[in-house]
């Protein structure tokens, strides 16, 4: 994996948009203060493809990737693996409630020959080629097969960054043990162990099966092949030998078969002439007949006659009048006797309320008269008062005193009130003039209930007086209507003779009716015995048809009882006639069916000696026997050459399940794996320890010791060390040598398809002293002269940082970080 192009907005330090372009860039650096960002270039590069940076611990780290107060992150990388171009995106966004989720993320390849400088000119993502993962879950696969490295084995071989560069040197040897499996693909051979066993149990399984079937095929050997062909051929022949005996069998039933019809058709005419026999009662039907058709002539008779005196009654109420008018004169005299009674009552209630109406009047005359003399005395016992308050008015005012209140002439409060003088005329007028203004308002009231008297009494009389004229109107109009009327009793007469010929009417229509009814059954009791007639005489037509072909007399179609006669007369000579013919045939059948049963016999015969059940139709019996043994002979013949497909499939099942159970017998065994991973560390410590050499001046090589990694120091007498015991710039060379070792071992040593195309170090190179900085970077500088990867590396060590052609510049200042190209 190569990067070409990385594009940053909103990601950690860089908070506004930056672009980094690698694309000549074979031997660069990463040069700035600390904490300006530099290592957060490298941390885009990791999360464009993984979506994780390994200073995160993980990935549910995503919420480092936004810049303080940004709302969204956006990476973009586009970079080539294995000859083809790839352009890797994902956005962070931070939702409403603080969450924070990976918006978008997707893999293209890019068209060949695209021009990464177009990126500039804002083109649509359609427009960058074809889409290889369109969410985070598609992205894992998708980069595995682009760059062939997962996320562990790319921050060990091209990204190697700070903290974990000297994980691989201090490891345990079981966890280098397992690093290296990992890094090297070695559980591929773990899954090929996996898959052999499986092909094994399944082969295993399927010689079972085969083995099940072949003991269902056990019985198709020679012997009974053999014996299938010669059941062939003894069927073959019994179905011949039937062929030629049947024509004789055929010829005999059919001789049986003309007897029996013959005698059976005999035997049917004899039955059927036996039951030609009169039905009882014939004779009956025919005098039912003539009966009914009397009485029904009657009935019309009687209908007859009993219409014409409902006719007759329906005339003569007809001319009596109408009835409804006779009643209504009636109804008029009741009227006019009740309305006369009516009349005389409501005079005498007239006169009696106009009495009482004038005593009403007189009654308020003396009312009022009474309340004009009370309002008299009332004014002159007032004038009295007035006159003893005018002479006495001290007097007048102590009335209206009241201790404790002020004096209305004074306004001194009131302490007592002094009592009247003796003498003083103020009291008694005052007490004269309350007794006067008492009988007047007594006679008010009585004025006022005299009145409301006098008032209803006029009610009652006008009520009276109108009640009088309408009965009187109501008497005049009676009157003239029943002045051409003969009288109550007349009317009476004339109503009670028209209820007499309405009743007559009533039970002439009710004898209508039942005579009518009486001929209704009259005319069905015909219908019926003229049906029962017609009945029988089909009965004889269906007799005499069924022996027509026999040739019976003709039948006399006037008398039914004289038919059925002569019918039977002839019947019974037929039937003697018949049965003296009948012994003739009867021995005849009894010949056919003894030369039937020879014939039959002796086919029987043919199929017992060929050991098969006789059949009635021994045609069709031979013909199954041969079909079947046929049918037998060909299942054998198919089940043997089933059961040699089947032993040829067993021997490819048993090679198949033998090597893949030595295989994976080879493969478990765990001297096969401690095998190819101390040949892995062999070539992997070899590649440092050169390497080593070269950055200590020849003073240390890298060995390895039953998993232990240990370094020699040449200035000390070849002495082993621990890697332990190094110092910090030791460590770091050390650790150097082994990431450039296993950079340029892991391509040839790898099950995987990994493009190794770049090495970026990402670690303390400040640590180290002037010479052996100087060998580092001649180290790099040899590495990245070979052409065949780009090499980068982060520091801040100016020293280092000139000796690279191209370096990126990575600036910080309040807001956000910035990268600048500086060099070549």
């Amino acid at each position: 994996m190569r990067p070409l192009r990385l594009d940053m907005a909103g990601f950690a330090a860089f908070r506004e948009e930056t672009t980094v372009d690698f694309t000549d860039a074979d031997f660069f650096a990463l040069v700035g203060p600390t904490g300006s960002g530099k290592s957060t270039v490298l941390d885009a590069i990791c999360f464009a493809l993984y979506g994780t940076v390994p200073r995160w611990a993980s990935s549910r780290g995503i919420a480092n990737a936004l810049a303080p107060s940004a709302t969204e992150a956006r990476v973009r990388l586009v970079f080539e693996s294995a000859g083809d171009r790839y352009v890797a995106t994902r956005v962070v966004r931070r939702d409403g409630r603080g969450n924070v989720k990976t918006g978008n993320a997707g893999l293209q390849l890019m068209p060949t020959g695209f021009d990464v400088t177009k990126l500039d000119t804002g083109m649509s993502p359609d427009d960058l080629g074809e889409v290889l993962a369109g969410t985070p879950a598609e992205m894992e696969q998708a980069v595995l097969d682009a760059v062939g490295l997962p996320y562990e084995q790319f921050t060990s071989c091209v990204v190697l960054p700070q903290g974990q560069f000297a994980d691989f040197l201090h490891a345990k040897p079981a966890t280098r043990q397992q690093i290296l499996v990992n890094l090297l693909g070695l559980g591929v051979y773990e899954e090929v162990q996996k898959k052999a066993t499986a092909r094994a149990a399944e082969a295993e399984a399927r010689l079972g099966v085969i083995d099940q079937e072949l003991d269902r095929l056990r019985d198709a050997d020679d012997d009974a092949l053999a014996a299938a062909e010669a059941g062939v051929v003894a069927m073959r022949r019994l179905a011949a030998e039937v062929d030629a005996a049947v024509p004789e069998l055929e010829r005999t039933l059919a001789a049986v078969a003309a007897a029996e019809a013959g005698l059976a058709a005999l035997d049917a005419e004899l039955a059927e002439l036996d039951r030609l026999r009169p039905p009882a009662g014939v004779g009956e039907i025919a005098r039912a007949v003539a009966d009914a058709r009397t009485t029904a002539t009657e009935a019309h008779a009687t209908v007859t006659q009993a219409e014409e005196r409902e006719e007759k009654l329906r005339g003569e109420l007809a001319a009596a009048g109408d009835p409804a008018e006779v009643s209504l004169l009636l109804g008029a005299h009741a009227d006019a006797d009740r309305l006369a009674t009516e009349a005389d009552t409501a005079r005498d209630a007239l006169r009696r309320a106009e009495a009482a109406h004038a005593a009403a009047q007189a009654a308020l005359t003396v009312a009022r008269d009474t309340r004009a003399t009370a309002d008299a005395e009332l004014e002159a016992a007032r004038r009295a008062y007035q006159e003893a308050q005018a002479t006495d008015r001290a007097a007048a005012l102590r009335a209206h005193l009241t201790a404790g209140a002020a004096c209305p002439v004074c306004t001194r409060p009131v302490t007592e009130v002094p009592p009247l003088p003796a003498g003083s005329a103020v009291p008694a007028a005052e007490a004269a003039g309350h007794a006067a203004r008492a009988a007047a308002e007594a006679a008010a009231r009585q004025v006022d209930e005299r009145d409301r008297a006098a008032r209803d009494a006029e009610r009652v009389r006008d009520r009276a007086r109108n009640r009088c004229e309408q009965l009187d109107e109501q008497l005049r109009a009676l009157t003239v209507r029943l002045a051409d009327s003969p009288g109550p009793a007349a009317l009476r007469r004339e109503r009670d003779a028209h209820r007499a010929l309405r009743d007559e009417l009533e039970a002439a229509g009710a004898a209508v009716r039942s005579a009518r009814e009486v001929a209704r059954r009259a005319r069905a009791a015909v219908e019926s015995s003229e049906e029962r007639l017609r009945t029988a005489w089909r009965a004889f037509d269906t007799a005499r048809d069924g022996v027509a072909r026999l040739g019976p007399p003709a039948a006399d179609r006037d008398d039914l009882t004289a038919a059925w006669a002569t019918l039977a007369d002839w019947a019974t000579g037929a039937v003697d006639r018949r049965r003296a013919d009948r012994t003739v045939r009867a021995a005849a059948v009894d010949a056919s069916r003894t030369a039937s049963g020879s014939a039959r016999e002796r086919i029987a015969g043919l199929f017992t000696a060929a050991g098969l059940t006789p059949d009635d139709d021994p045609v069709r019996a031979a013909t199954i026997a041969v079909e079947r043994a046929d049918s037998a002979h060909r299942r054998l013949v198919e089940r043997r050459a089933e059961a040699d497909r089947l032993h040829e499939q067993r021997g490819e099942h048993e090679r198949a399940a033998r090597v893949a159970r030595a295989l994976a017998g080879h493969l478990r065994a765990n001297n096969f794996e401690r095998w190819l991973l101390a040949e892995a560390l062999d070539l992997l410590v070899d590649g440092a320890s050169t390497i080593l050499r070269e950055l200590s001046g020849g003073q240390y090589e890298l060995m390895h010791d039953k998993g232990e990694f240990f370094v020699v120091d040449h200035h000390d007498a070849g002495l082993r060390r621990g890697v332990r015991t190094l110092s910090g710039g030791e460590t770091f060379q050390a650790s150097l040598a082994l990431a450039l070792a296993l950079s340029e071992q892991l391509a040839g040593m790898s099950t995987t398809a990994a493009s190794l195309e770049s090495i970026v170090l990402d670690e303390g190179f400040g640590t180290l002293d002037a010479a052996t900085l100087d060998v580092v970077a001649a180290t790099l500088e040899n590495l990245a002269a070979r052409g065949d990867r780009m090499v980068g590396v982060v520091t801040h060590v100016p020293a280092l940082a000139e000796r690279v052609p191209v370096r990126f510049q990575v600036h910080k200042d309040a807001r956000t970080a910035r990268v600048e190209r500086t060099g070549l």
